[in-house]
């Protein structure tokens, strides 16, 4: 009985966890894309005086240095980083990280599931589905409304310094990470939370 009561509790924190990992790594490799976007939609490589391509060639280099476990050191060839700015991305290199050895592990535990035949254990209710899913519905509005003021509650809320207040003089990467990109961002980050769970709704049991 008490291994039957453990068993939602499991696909439960599984599936958020899951479904928090796949949406920040997808948000995160999508922004690149995303970036050239809004470069472009914004000229905002008139305001830092350089073109998309060296734009594009220093925010990979961000995104290895945020994605790669073995790269230590941030190296933007053609924009500076402020000590301040170092630390913040720091802080998101180790946000990133947990989110990969939580995304790497939850796939070898769906594969071993699936192997033997056990999926049940991390399947979640048609029900449950719908409750996460409409969870971030409830922050919409609020988002929608005042983005910036969304911006900086979620930065108060996973980091407990004021590093990712960025100085444009210091760290110009900031003229082209406009408040506009981020709420792509977290659009798409959303989107792929929403199909995470969209999954077992649309499926049958």
């Amino acid at each position: 009985m008490g291994t039957m009561k453990r068993k939602p509790i499991i696909a439960v924190v599984y599936n958020l966890m899951m479904a928090l990992a796949t949406a920040a790594l997808g948000a995160v490799v999508l922004s690149w894309p995303l970036l050239a976007i809004f470069v472009k939609a914004q000229k905002t490589d008139l305001i830092v005086r350089k073109s998309l391509g060296t734009i594009m060639k220093n925010y990979t280099q961000l995104l290895d240095y945020l994605l790669l476990p073995f790269k230590n050191k941030l190296q933007m060839s053609d924009f500076p980083t402020s000590p301040s700015a170092a630390r913040h991305f720091y802080e998101c290199k180790l946000l990133f990280e947990l989110a990969i050895i939580v995304f790497i592990v939850g796939l070898i535990i769906l594969i071993f599931l699936k192997m033997r035949k056990r999926m049940n254990y991390i399947y979640i209710s048609k029900t449950t589905a719908l409750i996460f899913m409409i969870l971030p519905v409830i922050i919409l509005p609020f988002a929608l409304m005042n983005f910036d003021e969304f911006f900086i509650s979620f930065h108060h809320l996973l980091f407990n310094n004021s590093d990712w207040l960025f100085d444009p003089t210091t760290d110009p990467i900031i003229n082209v990470l406009t408040e506009e990109f981020f709420a792509g961002c977290f659009a798409t980050g959303g989107i792929i939370y929403e199909l995470y769970f969209s999954y077992f709704i649309l499926t049958k049991k």
